[in-house]
Order: C-alpha cells, then sequence, then structure tokens
C-alpha cells in the first residue's frame, strides 16, 4: 500500500483544515488506519485511528472533539478534519495504514505516507 498525504497549510488559530490520505492498491479496506503528527523535536504522536469499516474511531484526548477522522473505501481515501486549531496543533501530520484494530502505537503500522505540514498561527 502507498500513501499520499495531502491539504496541510497555513491556517490561523480557530480556523479549520481537512487533511487527505490517497491509498493505492486494491486492499485499502482491509486496513485500519492512522493520522500521528510529529512536531520539531517531538516523537511522533498518535492523533486519530479509524477501522476498516469505518464505523468505529479512536483518538488522542488532545484532540477529541476537534478533530474527526473519516473514510471512504469507494475512494481508497481516509481524511482527518480539524477544526478549531491552535498553535500547538503544529506538526508535519502522516496517515498511515496496517493497523490491524484501534492502535495508537505507530509500531503497529506497516504503511506510511509522506507527511503534510500543518502551521497554526497564533
Amino acid at each position: 500500500v502507498q500513501l499520499q498525504a495531502s491539504g496541510g497549510g497555513l491556517v490561523q488559530a480557530g480556523g479549520s483544515l481537512r487533511l487527505s490520505c490517497a491509498a493505492s492498491g486494491r486492499t485499502f479496506s482491509s486496513y485500519a488506519m492512522g493520522w500521528f503528527c510529529q512536531a520539531p523535536g517531538k516523537e511522533r504522536e498518535f492523533v486519530a485511528t479509524i477501522n476498516q469499516s469505518g464505523d468505529s474511531t479512536y483518538y488522542a484526548d488532545n484532540v477529541k472533539g476537534r478533530f474527526t477522522i473519516s473514510r471512504d473505501n469507494a475512494k481508497s481515501t481516509v481524511y482527518l478534519r480539524m477544526n478549531s486549531l491552535k498553535p500547538e496543533d503544529t506538526a508535519v501530520y502522516y496517515c498511515a495504514a496496517g493497523g490491524w484494530a484501534l492502535y495508537s502505537d505507530p509500531l503497529r503500522y506497516d504503511y506510511w505516507g509522506q507527511g503534510t505540514l500543518v502551521t497554526v498561527s497564533s
């Protein structure tokens, strides 16, 4: 599976962005998908994950209620809707595939996209 993330950019605090991650290959629907972020000088952190059918999700506490993960298996794409953005959300965001359940551990994911930069100005 190859993953291509897009949708990052510069936004003011309180604004919104929608990230997309398009997957190649025919087996997208067999993978749980996740979003992670990595700020400069920090380790990669879990953001959200969604199961294969899209009816179960799990979020990091600091994004719960602000971010929404979703997927369209017909388009082999997973999304991350980010609302009420804060300067501390500034990071490179990565999508990942391969968790067979709703894992927050990045080691549980086998495939990674290249990342898309989100910058939130105060």
